[in-house]
């Protein structure tokens, strides 16, 4: 499985998301992470990125909101414990265990 983390200078929040996403492969998710920085409006736009960070799991934004502008602004995500800058801990793990779920499946 593959979980790409997009992510623009300027915005800090990544750090976040990437702190986090380390952790989950600690606990023992099966995953690689790619690191994807996205520099200018074109390559947001040719990427559909929705802001910074954007966590792409397969090719897939579980967080995604198609209503959410893509250009180089930093995201928000909506959490237990109001708004932030990147999805929590236990968001992640919902996403990345739903994904490893799909994949068993699929096997």
């Amino acid at each position: 499985m593959e979980v790409a983390l997009q992510y623009f200078d300027g915005c800090p929040n990544w750090e976040t998301s990437m702190a986090h996403l380390v952790s989950l492969q600690g606990e023992g998710h099966g995953f690689d992470i790619i690191l994807q920085f996205i520099q200018t409006p074109e390559a947001a736009e040719s990427v559909g990125f929705r802001g910074s960070p954007s966590v792409i799991i397969d090719g897939v934004d579980p967080f995604a909101d198609p209503d959410a502008p893509i250009g180089l602004s930093c995201r928000v995500y909506t959490t237990g414990a109001g708004r932030a800058g990147s999805p929590t801990l236990g968001q992640l793990r919902e996403a990345i265990t739903s994904s490893e779920q799909r994949h068993s499946s699929l096997s």
